[in-house]
Parts: C-alpha cells; sequence; structure tokens
C-alpha cells in the first residue's frame, strides 16, 4: 500500500464505520465494521479455502453488479456451518452447496450457510453464492476501500480497492490473512469498448453478441484475498519482456488511458529496471508463470498482485524515480510472496517495501542519498504502540492511530512504514548491508531452490520470529534484544553522552531498563571509531580541546533530542 506519511505527501487517513444494513442476527455475531483480520474465529478456522471462482457482471451506469462466487474448501474438522464475510450492501439470492440450495442467514456482513448434514474432517465443500447489488462506493481509495468510479473520455473508468477492509467488500470470501486461496478463476462481464485488467493470466475474451464481453484470468499461485483486483476502462496495452538474471523472460503489460499511452510507454522502460533491481537483490519475480502488470486506476495505487494499481500520474520525485511504482512493486516479494499471517506483523509489508526505496536510492544516488532519505521521513514516526504485537490484530488496529473514534480523529500511524525501514536501516548498521540484505531475500525465498519455482510453492507465510531466525542464522548473533525492544514495545532508547573530567560517557538509556547493547560509531577530531556501548555504558578519553560526536549520521533508531 502506498506509503502517505507526512514527509511524503500529509495525507490524513480516515476509517469510516459502516452501519448493518440487515436486521437483528445470531447473538455471536459481530457488529459490521470496515475492517479486515483480527482474531480468526473458531468456524473459520475450521477449514481451508482452496480455491475461489468470480463470475460477475458490471453494469456501469447503474454502478450495481451481479455475481457468483463459488468456494471450494476443505473441512479440517467436523463442519456445520460454512461462514464467508460479505458487505451488508450485498444482497444474496441463493447459496447453492453440492447442486441443492442450502439456508443461509446474512446479517451484519456475515454469510451463514448451514451444511446438512455437516462436512466431515477432509470433505470438500463447493458452494456457489448468488448476490448482487450496488457494491460499497471508496470514500477515501485506497485508504478508505470499495468500487472507485470515474469516467476517461466519456467512457466508464473504474477500480476495486479493499486492503484496509478485505475482499468482502465486493465478493464473499474467508476474510483474513491467513488463509490463501491455492488458486483463482475471475470472469468479469463488462460492456463493449471496455478492457479488463486484472490478476494472473488472462485465457480467454467471449463476446456475447450483445454489447457485452467476458474476459477470463486465472491466477495459478495463492494469492491475499485484498490482492484480487478488478480494472476497467478503455485501456490501451503496452506489452513488453522482462529478462531475469537466469536469461528466461516473462510477460510485462502496462494497460494505460489512450491519452498516456507515450508517457506510459516511456515509464514501462523504468519500470522494467524496477523489476531487473528487485530480482537481482530479492529473488525472481514470484509470478513470472503469469505475467507482471500494471495499470493506470482512478486511485492513487495498491499492490494487487500481477497487475500494481497505479493512479501516481507519472509525475517525478526529488530522487528522481517513480517512488510509487517501486513502492508498491516491492510488494510482490513483501506482501504477495512472503505474507504476513496476521496483520500484527503487517511492518514486514510496508516497513520493507518502504525500506527497498531507501537501498535503491543508494544504487542510483549514494549514500549520502540514502541517509538524507532516512531523515526526511523520519519525523514521521510516533511510537505510540507496538510495531508488532505479538497479539492479533487486524489491519486498521495497525494502520491507524484510534480506529474506533469518531470519523476525522484517525491519522495513520505510519510506524509500520517509516519506523520498519528505520529498523531495517539501524540492523544494517549492526549487521552490514549485505547481512540485512542477505536476509531480505531469505524472508523472500527460505530456501535457495525455491527461486527456479514457477508453481507457487514458493509463496508463504512470513512472521516477525521467523525474521529475527534468519538474522540470527546469518549473524552468529542472539538479537532477541534487538527485536523486543524495537518492536515488541513502542518506546525508543535513549542515547546519553556526556563530556565531564576530559572523558566522554556514553549510555544507553531504555524503557524499564531493557537491555540494548547497540554499538555506537564515535567521532573524535574528525576521525571515526566503533565503540561498543554495553548496559553500564562506556567512557573514551578526550585529548584537550578535543571535538567529538556521538552517531554523527544517524544510523541508530534512538529517542530524538528533546
Amino acid at each position: 500500500m502506498p506509503c502517505r506519511t507526512r514527509s511524503c505527501c500529509a495525507l490524513t487517513l480516515l476509517l469510516a464505520l459502516a452501519s448493518c444494513s440487515g436486521a437483528g442476527g445470531p447473538a455471536a455475531a459481530p457488529p459490521f465494521f470496515r475492517d479486515t483480520g483480527g482474531v480468526l474465529s473458531a468456524e473459520q478456522a475450521a477449514y481451508d479455502v482452496l480455491h475461489y471462482d468470480l463470475a460477475m457482471q458490471v453494469f456501469p451506469e447503474r454502478r450495481e453488479v451481479e455475481a457468483v462466487l463459488t468456494a471450494t474448501v476443505e473441512a479440517l474438522e467436523s463442519l456445520p456451518t460454512l461462514v464467508l464475510d460479505l458487505d451488508p450492501l450485498l444482497e444474496v439470492e441463493r447459496v447453492v452447496v453440492g447442486g441443492a440450495e442450502a439456508p443461509f442467514t446474512h446479517e451484519r456482513g456475515q454469510l451463514r450457510v448451514t451444511l446438512d448434514p455437516p462436512a466431515g474432517a477432509g470433505d470438500r465443500i463447493v458452494a456457489a453464492v448468488h448476490y448482487a447489488g450496488e457494491p460499497r462506493v471508496a470514500p477515501r481509495p485506497p485508504w478508505e476501500g470499495g468500487f472507485v468510479w470515474s469516467e476517461t473520455g466519456g467512457q466508464p473508468w473504474f477500480a476495486t480497492a479493499c486492503q484496509m477492509e478485505g475482499a468482502d467488500l465486493w465478493w464473499p470470501c474467508k476474510d483474513h490473512p491467513s488463509d490463501k486461496p491455492d488458486s483463482v478463476d475471475l470472469h468479469f462481464r463488462v460492456p463493449d469498448g471496455l478492457v479488463v485488467a486484472s490478476n494472473g493470466r488472462r485465457l480467454r475474451i467471449e463476446d456475447h453478441g450483445d454489447g457485452t464481453h467476458t474476459s477470463h484470468w486465472r491466477v495459478t499461485t495463492p494469492i491475499p484475498n485484498y490482492g484480487v483486483a478488478l480494472n476497467v476502462g478503455p485501456y490501451v496495452e503496452i506489452d513488453r519482456r522482462a529478462v531475469s538474471p537466469d536469461g528466461s523472460t516473462y510477460p510485462v503489460t502496462f494497460w494505460a488511458l489512450p491519452a498516456h499511452e507515450q508517457q506510459a510507454a516511456t515509464a514501462l522502460d523504468e519500470f522494467l529496471e524496477h523489476l531487473d533491481w528487485f530480482e537481482r537483490n530479492f529473488g525472481p519475480y514470484p509470478f513470472r508463470a503469469d505475467k507482471y502488470g500494471v495499470v493506470e486506476t482512478p486511485h492513487l495505487g495498491m499492490e494487487h498482485q500481477t497487475i500494481i494499481a497505479y493512479g501516481h500520474g507519472f509525475r517525478g520525485h526529488k530522487y528522481g524515480y517513480d517512488w510509487l511504482h517501486h513502492h508498491e512493486l516491492s510488494h510482490e516479494w513483501f506482501a504477495n510472496l512472503a505474507t504476513c499471517p496476521d496483520w500484527n506483523d503487517f511492518w514486514i509489508h510496508e516497513g520493507f517495501g518502504s525500506y527497498t526505496q531507501k537501498l535503491y536510492i543508494e544504487d542510483k544516488l549514494g549514500i549520502e542519498a540514502y541517509h538524507e532519505y532516512l531523515g526526511e521521513v523520519r519525523a514521521s514516526i510516533l511510537n505510540l504502540r507496538a510495531v508488532a504485537p505479538r497479539e492479533p490484530r487486524s489491519s486498521a488496529q495497525m494502520y491507524f492511530i484510534d480506529p474506533g473514534a469518531d470519523e476525522g480523529a484517525k491519522p495513520s500511524d505510519g510506524d509500520i512504514y517509516v519506523k520498519g525501514e528505520w529498523v531495517l536501516h539501524t540492523l544494517r548498521w549492526l549487521l552490514g548491508r549485505e547481512v540485512v540484505v542477505e536476509s531480505m531475500r531469505l524472508l523472500c525465498y527460505p530456501d535457495p531452490a525455491l527461486e527456479a519455482t514457477t508453481d507457487g510453492s514458493a509463496v508463504h507465510f512470513a512472521t516477525t520470529d521467523g525474521y529475527q531466525a534468519i538474522v540470527e542464522r546469518l549473524s552468529g548473533q542472539d538479537l532477541g534484544w534487538f527485536f523486543e525492544l524495537y518492536l515488541r514495545q513502542p518506546a525508543l532508547p535513549e542515547l546519553s553522552a556526556v563530556e565531564r573530567d576530559g572523558r566522554v560517557r556514553v549510555k544507553w538509556i531504555t524503557p524499564d531498563g531493557m537491555p540494548f547493547p547497540m554499538p555506537v560509531e564515535f567521532e573524535l577530531d574528525g576521525e571515526r571509531m566503533r565503540i561498543e556501548v554495553p548496559m553500564d555504558g562506556n567512557e573514551i578519553a578526550l585529548p584537550a580541546g578535543a571535538e567529538w560526536r556521538v552517531d554523527p549520521d544517524n544510523w541508530v533508531l534512538r529517542k530524538p533530542k528533546d
């Protein structure tokens, strides 16, 4: 998801609560919130999603849809009720299980389908949900999601974005990041003259002879539900081939508005260079069996798997690169390939993605630009809560300061972005760039043999504990103290450096006395050295009249001086 910290684009981010359109409902059903993830219910933990098939016709003139979502799931234990999630604004007409209509309720955003007889462990259930209605309009995409309706050149232009709420805003699903389908089929029927750009590989376009056509797309790898996207407009398609470091190639397509065809073709040259940089540093593009796609959208952007939403308008940047594309592309590795199974590890998506931008600028412009870029975003860090709490969290709990407050009182807590990348920056100081970049690559491809695969077997879940284990294995160090202080609680360490009687005493002051044996760089009369700072501190003797500084390049994330 694009970062909009104060240092980037200064935007107050809001998360509106939606009222329930249904009446009553079972006592156990939660109220409907525009949110995703959190504590996984026992009923949804009792099954695993294998496949989704979504067949949807869109009526742009009415802003309505008619659709059938067929979910194929496997029961992990006795399953009397199949529980899916779906926005109350959409009306379920019927549900068919095993060829017969099944009883259901759809209240407070929860679709409960009675299985008679109950499924047993190992049973497969195929449930087809027929529904229709006017899907929720995104109030502030992509942060507040839904359908984004627009037009260009007098023709409809629309897209979906739903990371903060989940795909249940527009199709029934198990709305939790811990369960990805192994594959997805998508059939979108739209008026002639419009082009559908979606996930995976386009298999065919069927002309119905009535002024509409259907595009069939197939995703052959596991995919997060929020990564499924519909993008429709009068697009032109600009096709290229990307060359991986091993010499193999895969298709790259930019779906651009006709008025922007030349700009898109020029931008695609840079986008291919971004792809090459990511592949060289973090392993092969994970979804090359399908494609890499970019599509112009009427919202800023989003990391939809294999079809990056791009609404940046080809604008430049101080550091001479398209920051929006680079950030969203990072998520093909850090979100779509390596996915957090709970939003409490959201920083693995956003913090890692943000840090790749700083590494890229370092390679492009040098270490001074790297430090300058990090320094520009530093003031956005809030330290209000843990970046990676151990308890389950929803997307809103991690992304917004107070998701339960009244509208207008919830600016974004950018710590999953900026504090996350500063944690990686500090880890680099401790262990070196080579170790950190290799650790990021191993987070994406824990077994280097997986880099040769294209069948989706490399797609996996990634956690903070798992990343810590990777770093400890590479460094040969116990780094629990580092991860505990920076990620499991919010407060920063304070660096005390006091000169007295010809000596400088350097000491860390930490929350609740937490261990933090972080070395620092010490500059003495222009000469720099790395000094250890144990818990009881360190002292450096000073020549008469010497000038000194501690951590002059701000390598260590710490409490700023008042």
